[in-house]
């Protein structure tokens, strides 16, 4: 689930306890797991990193970067259920590696925690790095994406608005969640094709992005009802309480409520929207019954 929001949180929460700290060890934690992909080999990945010092800490998509002292960079992806914590992990049975450091230091170690194992950890030297992120083959970041950037990647698809948002080689970060709730909050209707966007909507959807995405990260993103979601320091997001169709399905629309939110299936993925904020006109040139910035008139109720 961690989507941009919740690695940018992971990553805000380790880079000033782990950055220039010497790394003392790495280890695999006990456990009876299926084990996740780790490239190079552990022993391998061990001789890299044991010696070395972060150097930054950064986010690229939904990827943790961390850069060593040697100009390698160690790229870790939760994927569904993956952490990276300080302390007080969720439970023990689900660590799966652990760095430990030399020297002093408010926390000695930081760990990758991964509930269903699908998470990922890679080495990379800088070459590697940059083919493997490299435009073209990978997205431009979802805060980097200005106006026009909106404009020449909906314009050359005929794919749905909510498919397109959800394609990293595209637009890096948005995932499922923040897909529906950044198309609610433009008023745009998930099944639209992207390139009949009017400008009018692209640029609700430029403002959107930026919103939902920023607002998210100051609430240090979404725990959901498992709670498998967790910071650094194993506490909940706040943002799931700001949601306003996401997992809300047959709830009245806390926006316009005249409508319930409704459900269906795009790319074999959930979407939630409200069929009044983001009627099904071609091109979502226009809202029904909210104002453009997705909030209702002022002669109405708001809602959360």
């Amino acid at each position: 689930m961690p989507e941009l929001p919740e690695v940018e949180t992971m990553v805000r929460g380790i880079r000033a306890h782990v950055t220039h700290r010497p790394i003392g060890d790495l280890v695999a934690c006990a456990n009876r797991c299926k084990p996740i992909n780790i490239k190079p080999t552990l022993a391998r990945l061990r001789k890299r990193v044991v010696g070395k010092t972060f150097q930054a800490v950064r986010r690229l998509g939904k990827r943790v970067i961390l850069d060593l002292s040697d100009g390698s960079s160690l790229a870790i992806e939760p994927r569904m259920t993956g952490l990276v914590l300080l302390a007080d992990p969720p439970d023990v049975e689900h660590l799966r590696l652990r760095w430990d450091f030399d020297g002093p230091g408010q926390y000695a170690s930081f760990w990758f925690w991964d509930r269903r194992g699908l998470g990922t950890v890679t080495l990379f030297d800088q070459a590697a790095l940059k083919a493997r992120f490299a435009l073209g083959t990978f997205g431009r970041d979802a805060l980097e994406m200005t106006a026009d950037h909106w404009v020449e990647s909906c314009h050359k698809s005929a794919r749905e608005i909510k498919v397109l948002l959800l394609d990293q080689k595209t637009v890096a970060g948005i995932g499922n969640l923040y897909a529906s709730e950044i198309l609610h909050r433009a008023g745009i209707h998930p099944g639209v094709p992207a390139k009949s966007l009017t400008p009018d909507a692209l640029e609700r959807l430029t403002q959107s992005v930026q919103f939902v995405l920023n607002k998210a990260i100051e609430y240090e993103g979404s725990t959901l009802g498992d709670g498998t979601y967790r910071n650094a320091l194993n506490q909940s997001g706040r943002y799931q309480n700001e949601h306003r169709v996401y997992m809300r399905a047959g709830e009245m629309c806390s926006v316009c409520g005249d409508e319930e939110i409704v459900r269906i299936v795009q790319a074999q993925r959930s979407t939630f929207y409200c069929p009044m904020c983001q009627p099904e006109s071609k091109g979502s040139g226009r809202k029904s019954g909210s104002d453009r910035r997705g909030f209702k008139p002022s002669n109405r109720k708001t809602g959360r």
